[in-house]
Order: structure tokens, then C-alpha cells, then sequence
């Protein structure tokens, strides 16, 4: 009789000892994947292109009065449209070899030859009749309204807003209503 409170016993150390290891496991694989899901986040945050090691993605501007936007990355592949608007932002999304898939303003995107591209840094008003201010904030002065779709060489951006400069005009912008900046992106 006494030997059944030992199996007692025992089934109830098995139990607790297994019990044990399944939090032990449970801990290891949960730490394991948050450690996991924060390197895929970073390497996505700090992805490279394979060609020039830049980030992807990035924003640079048409060089020229017209470049060729392709279905695949070489000139045997079918040009779907022309851009035709010098210093369009466009962002680069990928890279391959002489050729870089760039996405613009309406989300439209091909593939471009890099000789038609440049760094230097432009963005698109997209918002009509959007307030130029000679400040960055709403209650300095409105030197201009700028027409959706003008295009402005980018300058220094805080968190709220960036300094463009048109042909004719310079001042701040919301960037609520630009395109051609990364998010969260200060310069």
C-alpha cells in the first residue's frame, strides 16, 4: 500500500517536471521569434540595392526631357509610357544591373536606364493651391500658392516640413502634400 502514494508522487513530479519544460520551450521559441521578426524589420529598414548600395527604396529625379519607362529591365523589353517631365521625383524600388525600377507619383512603375536618373532631390506638390510660406510653420507669412503637380528642388526638411525651391519662388511646404520623401525621412 505504500508503494501508490510513490506512483502518486512520481506522475505528479512527471507532470510538473513536463509542465516545466513545455514553458521552457514555450519562453525559448517566443524569444526566438520576437528576436527573429526584429531582424527581418531591420533588414527590411536598412535594405541595399545589389548594384550601387543604396537604400531601396530611395527617390532621385528624371535627368532628362524624356526617359522611357519599360515593362522589364532591358531595352528589348516593351516601353509602356514615356515620362516627359523633366526633374519628375520617382522612387526606386529595385535594381538590376544598368536598370532600376522606379514607381511615381500614381503608383505606376518600370524600369528606367539609370543614365536618365539623378540624385539630385525634387518633390511634387500634389495638393492645389498649396500655401508657400516664407516659414516653416502656418503662421508665417504666404509668399505663393503652388498648383498641384509643380515641382520644386528639395531642400532642407524637418519633421512637418520641407523648403522647396521653384523657378521663380522659394519657401516652405507642408510635407502632407509632397511626394518625393521617404517617411519620416529628415534632411
Amino acid at each position: 500500500m505504500k508503494s501508490k502514494p510513490l506512483w502518486i508522487r512520481l506522475d505528479s513530479m512527471a507532470s510538473n517536471l513536463t509542465f516545466s519544460i513545455r514553458k521552457l520551450i514555450t519562453f525559448y521559441i517566443s524569444v526566438n521569434l520576437a528576436i527573429f521578426t526584429s531582424v527581418i524589420a531591420l533588414n527590411a529598414a536598412s535594405q541595399k540595392g545589389q548594384i550601387t548600395n543604396l537604400p531601396i527604396p530611395r527617390f532621385v529625379s528624371l535627368k532628362t526631357s524624356k526617359g522611357n519607362i519599360r515593362r522589364g529591365p532591358s531595352l528589348s523589353h516593351k516601353i509602356d509610357w514615356v515620362l516627359v517631365v523633366p526633374d519628375i521625383p520617382l522612387k526606386i524600388v529595385e535594381e538590376y544591373e544598368h536598370w532600376r525600377r522606379v514607381v511615381d507619383y500614381e503608383g505606376a512603375s518600370g524600369w528606367i536606364h539609370y543614365s536618365l536618373i539623378s540624385g539630385a532631390r525634387t518633390a511634387m506638390v500634389l495638393k492645389d493651391m498649396e500655401s508657400l510660406h516664407k516659414k516653416p510653420s502656418y503662421d508665417s507669412v504666404i509668399k505663393a500658392n503652388i498648383q498641384a503637380n509643380a515641382i520644386g528642388q528639395l531642400g532642407e526638411c524637418n519633421k512637418n516640413w520641407c523648403f522647396l525651391k521653384f523657378s521663380n519662388e522659394k519657401g516652405w511646404v507642408n510635407r502632407e502634400f509632397l511626394w518625393g520623401l521617404t517617411e519620416g525621412e529628415i534632411r
